[in-house]
């Protein structure tokens, strides 16, 4: 029975998952919290639902991963750190190097780190955490899993953008679109819900949390995707503003008085979204408690944030033809029932519409549409760690682990 460990490293979090295979049993998971900061915090928890939490003045990312493993030894999780023999890494930026997952090698974790100019604040700690686990597990086999190979095969016409094409030849200056893991997963298990074959359905997948992005899938293929050269672009986020005008970027930095652009980049990425838009907070709950107390900004940033959702579901029904299935996924998708009827209800022109009392519902797999809707609305918790990990497996399989 092998146990394969899935990584998902962000600049100040180390989330993890432990599999049994081939049952695909997760037998413990956890995180740290606030790595490299005062209060840090490690929690793991079991199968049976027992659940550890230390916190420590500061856990910084190497020692994060030891007190990951050591933990499953000494609660008796695993007798031996050799009984994982695979590890999976989500890797945000793959570039135009990585079309699939693959076996990690000198070469590719080369090539990982050459491409940390797409995802500066991940691709770097994503390596690091391979060469930790490469240290620390010896004799596992590391695979990474990169979030943009689902868009490396998109239409020319959908992954370029209106420069010049030689910046695109010299520089690779296109969109690579975020959240590949997850749209995949939702996407093959929407399908599985149907009863259908992915290559059968028109899909649009919307991927809505604090990054939110949205995936058009014409069967079976990715066809077009809302973010863009960086997790920035697309849909209005908790804290992203998604698509500006970029003449707006020189105007307001001359009348904010900011020499650095990558200051105002800070601001786009860091200080607008439903923040910006709001003034009250980046969380959707608390625009939604906001809203209900006649909040105008908390109001206005809900309803910029499902304009946006909407203008896209639009624009991918017209570039597909049509749509079969319309699935929610993430933090506010799984679990936002407001947002979920906010969004649907501009949408019956498509023969979208929902059935308030099945919409319901928080983080389950539930088809939300109207019995004999023409468009299937469904709820489907995203799992990128099982996604992961089946990629671990599928890379493996001439060489069981």
């Amino acid at each position: 029975m092998a146990k394969v460990l899935a990584i998902n490293a962000g600049s100040s979090t180390l989330k993890w998952k432990l599999f049994s295979l081939p049952e695909e049993t997760v037998i413990a998971s956890g995180m740290v919290d606030r790595l490299g900061l005062p209060q840090s915090k490690f929690v793991i928890k079991k199968a049976d639902g027992e659940k550890y939490t230390e916190t420590k003045d500061t856990i910084d990312a190497q020692e994060a991963a030891a007190m990951v493993l050591t933990r499953l030894k000494s609660d008796g999780i695993l007798a031996h750190l050799s009984e994982i023999t695979g590890v999976g890494h989500r890797v945000v930026a793959g570039g135009e190097d990585f079309k699939d997952s693959v076996v990690i090698t000198p070469t590719t974790l080369k090539q990982i780190k050459d491409l940390s100019e797409y995802a500066p604040l991940h691709n770097p700690t994503q390596a690091y955490y391979i060469e930790v686990f490469q240290q620390l597990l010896p004799k596992a086999v590391q695979v990474a899993v990169f979030d943009t190979s689902l868009y490396a095969t998109m239409p020319e016409a959908n992954y370029l953008y209106s420069l010049p094409y030689d910046y695109y030849k010299q520089f690779g200056a296109r969109k690579y679109g975020a959240h590949g893991t997850s749209h995949r997963y939702v996407a093959n298990r929407t399908a599985e819900i149907l009863g259908k074959d992915l290559k059968d359905l028109k899909l649009i997948t919307l991927h809505l949390g604090s990054g939110a992005s949205i995936t058009a899938f014409d069967h079976g293929q990715a066809i077009d995707t809302s973010m863009g050269f960086t997790p920035l672009a697309g849909i209005t986020m908790s804290t992203r503003s998604g698509d500006i005008d970029a003449s707006l970027i020189p105007f307001l930095m001359r009348h904010l008085g900011i020499s650095d652009v990558q200051d105002f980049i800070n601001i786009l990425n860091n200080k607008s979204g439903l923040l910006g838009i709001s003034g009250v907070s980046p969380d959707m709950r608390d625009l939604d408690k906001a809203a209900a107390e006649d909040n105008h900004q908390a109001e206005l940033a809900l309803e910029i944030f499902a304009n946006r959702v909407v203008k896209y579901i639009g624009s991918y029904i017209a570039e597909m033809g049509g749509l079969d299935a319309l699935v929610f996924t993430a933090g506010v998708g799984e679990n936002s029932v407001a947002m979920r009827a906010r969004i649907t209800k501009q949408l019956g022109y498509f023969g979208i519409t929902i059935d308030d009392e099945k919409n319901n519902v928080h983080g389950q797999e539930r088809l939300i549409s109207q019995d004999g809707g023409k468009v299937d609305v469904l709820v489907v918790p995203t799992n990128e760690e099982l996604m992961i990990v089946r990629d671990v497996e599928r890379l493996t399989e001439k060489s069981p682990i």
